[in-house]
């Protein structure tokens, strides 16, 4: 008896082994959304969710969630690395009164967000919000008519952005505020984006950082904004402010094209805006600096028919010595 007593009480303990381990191993490493799905389903292809919040809790950590058709899946806070993958579907986020997609990871988390239609309906905050740490990659979306900014990073950490083949359009405050009030140490990198019709094109503010933050811009559109086009800041040579900008048009904006915003008190400049290979018209003023801010240039721009078309303040050698900017 005492044998089979103990067989039993081990069955017992098997069993609830079993139940208690159930939720971690709920979670899939691919998950799926549909127009017509129930997020009280498992998210498996044959049974997906219906938003994308009800799906993340059902993916596991640095796993994936696609769309199998059209839908709009709703706004979402992701607080792990994840992909949200809908690039051959509509995949639909309406913001209304909300941020799109809020990012509040730890340190070490990817994130990839890849196409994705976010639209704030006029009222929506931002499209995506960065306030944890580590890489956000955006990728093949489409993020317009919010009242604050299309992309707002304000990381709290190290970390990283990246943005490609993105359209960012009507976006009140700005297209992209990169900004960190913590010893932030940032990196981004944007390449075929395209900022029309927003506030400023792209500011990056290191006011209250205390560490590098540097951007590269490349191959992209920045017109039509009520603001500057591209502008950069910084208070403090110890944090200083660096921007690349390379085969890029800035044009039509109603401020200034390129502005490096630097400390007064600080004679190595803490913000310089290095510009190669762009075009710079149209707008109020085409290239400027403020206090220690540099636009320093390598004369192979076009930088005409603004009203005020400003000068880079250093220009390296162009080819021949030509009078290029």
């Amino acid at each position: 008896m005492k044998v089979v007593r103990f067989f039993l009480s081990l069955a017992v303990l098997l069993v609830a082994s079993v139940f208690l381990i159930a939720p971690a191993s709920a979670q899939a490493t691919r998950t799926w959304v549909s127009g017509v799905g129930d997020d009280a389903d498992p998210c498996s292809r044959t049974a997906p969710c219906k938003t994308f919040a009800g799906a993340i809790s059902k993916t596991a950590t640095a796993g994936e969630i696609n769309c199998l058709d059209p839908g709009g899946f709703g706004a979402v806070t992701i607080t792990k690395s994840i992909t949200i993958d809908c690039k051959t579907t509509e995949g639909g986020v309406l913001s209304s009164l909300t941020t799109g997609v809020v990012v509040n990871t730890p340190a070490g988390s990817v994130v990839h967000l890849r196409g994705l239609d976010i639209d704030g309906a006029g009222n929506g905050i931002d499209g995506v919000r960065m306030i944890g740490q580590g890489q956000l990659h955006i990728e093949d979306c489409n993020i317009e008519r919010v009242t604050s900014n299309g992309v707002e990073f304000a990381a709290n950490g190290n970390s990283e952005l990246y943005i490609s083949n993105t359209r960012i359009a009507e976006a009140t405050a700005g297209g992209v505020l990169i900004k960190s009030s913590v010893a932030a140490g940032i990196n981004a990198i944007l390449s075929k984006v395209e900022i029309t019709n927003s506030g400023n094109g792209i500011l990056v503010d290191g006011t209250g950082n205390t560490l590098a933050m540097n951007m590269t811009l490349t191959n992209s559109l920045v017109s039509g904004n009520t603001g500057n086009g591209v502008a950069i800041k910084s208070i403090a040579a110890a944090s200083p402010v660096r921007a690349t900008i390379v085969g890029t048009t800035i044009s039509a904006n109603a401020g200034v094209g390129v502005n490096a915003n630097g400390a007064a008190a600080s004679g190595n400049g803490s913000a310089i805006a290095f510009l190669g290979g762009s075009a710079v018209f149209g707008n109020v003023t085409g290239a400027s600096n403020t206090g220690s801010g540099a636009v320093q240039s390598f004369k192979n721009n076009m930088i005409s028919g603004n009203v005020t078309d400003g000068t880079p303040i250093t220009a390296f050698p162009g080819p021949g010595g030509t009078p290029l900017q």
